[in-house]
C-alpha cells in the first residue's frame, strides 16, 4: 500500500504544480505569461496531467479519485498490481489528496511575489481552484459530470483496447500517457467553459485547502460554498462511466 501511496502522492504533486503553475501564469500579476488566456491554460493542465501519470506508473496513475471510483464501478478487482480492499482505495485517495495540496503549495512558493502583486483576490483564488462562470449548482454538478464522464469513460476504453492480432491489451508506454493529456486537453476545449472543468475532486479540495491555509497576502474567501459542486459532480460522472463501461465496452 505504501507504494500505491507515494507514487499517487508524487504524481498528483507534479499535476497540480503544473496546473496551479499554469493558472498562475496567466492570471497573476507582472508575470511573463501574464493574459495568455484560457487556451493556455488547458495546455498546461494537459501536460501536468501527461508528467503526473508517468510519474505515477507503479500505481497506474490514477491521480483522481474518479477515476478510482470509477474502475471501481466497472468491476475491476485489482489496482496496481494489488487486490481491491478498504486499505488499497485509501491509499489512491489519501495519495491523491496529499499530493494536490503539496503542488499547490509548490506552485505558490514558486509565484510567492507575483502573489504578493496581484490586486485582484479572485485571480488569486482562480489559481487554486474553480469557480463556474454562471453559478448554477445544479448545471454546475451536471457539466462537471460530464466532462468527467469523458474522461473516465476514455481512460476505461484505453484500458480495455486490443491489439489488432492477440486479443491482448496492447501497451503504448508513454503514448498511453500522452492520450490521456490530450484527451484532458480536449474537454478543457469543449467542456471547460461553463465551471474551469475540474473533472477530479482532490484537483479542486486540495488546493483549495491550501489557498485557506497559506500566508497569501490579500487572499480573500476560499468559497466553500462552492466547493462541494467539484467534488460531487466528478465522482457522479466516474461512477457513471465506470458502470457503463461494461455493457457499452465488452
Amino acid at each position: 500500500m505504501g507504494t500505491i501511496f507515494l507514487s499517487e502522492t508524487v504524481g498528483s504533486m507534479l499535476l497540480l504544480l503544473m496546473g496551479c503553475g499554469v493558472v498562475a501564469n496567466t492570471a497573476l500579476a507582472r508575470t511573463k505569461g501574464n493574459g495568455t488566456g484560457f487556451l493556455f491554460v488547458n495546455w498546461g493542465w494537459g501536460i501536468g496531467v501527461f508528467i503526473g501519470v508517468i510519474a505515477a506508473y507503479k500505481s497506474g496513475g490514477h491521480l483522481n479519485p474518479a477515476v478510482t471510483f470509477g474502475l471501481l464501478a466497472s468491476g475491476e478487482t485489482e489496482m496496481g498490481g494489488h487486490p481491491v480492499s478498504a486499505g488499497l482505495i485509501a491509499a489512491y485517495l489519501g495519495g491523491q489528496l496529499l499530493g494536490a495540496m503539496l503542488g499547490a503549495l509548490l506552485a505558490w512558493v514558486a509565484y510567492k511575489q507575483h502573489f504578493d502583486e496581484e490586486p485582484e483576490a479572485a485571480s488569486k483564488l482562480a489559481v487554486f481552484a474553480t469557480s463556474p462562470g454562471i453559478r448554477n449548482p445544479l448545471f454546475n454538478v451536471a457539466t462537471e459530470a460530464i466532462g468527467t464522464f469523458v474522461l473516465v469513460f476514455g481512460v476505461i476504453a484505453a484500458g480495455r483496447f486490443t491489439a489488432a492480432a492477440g486479443g491482448e491489451p496492447a501497451n503504448l508506454g508513454w503514448l498511453g500517457a500522452l492520450g490521456v493529456a490530450l484527451l484532458v486537453f480536449g474537454i478543457g476545449v469543449s467542456l471547460g467553459g461553463p465551471t474551469g472543468y475540474a473533472i477530479n475532486p482532490t484537483r479542486d479540495l486540495g488546493p483549495r485547502i491550501m489557498h485557506a491555509i497559506l500566508p497569501i497576502k490579500g487572499k480573500g474567501d476560499s468559497d466553500w460554498g462552492y466547493s462541494w459542486v467539484p467534488v460531487v459532480g466528478p465522482i457522479i460522472g466516474g461512477v457513471v462511466a465506470g458502470l457503463l463501461a461494461g455493457p457499452l465496452l465488452p
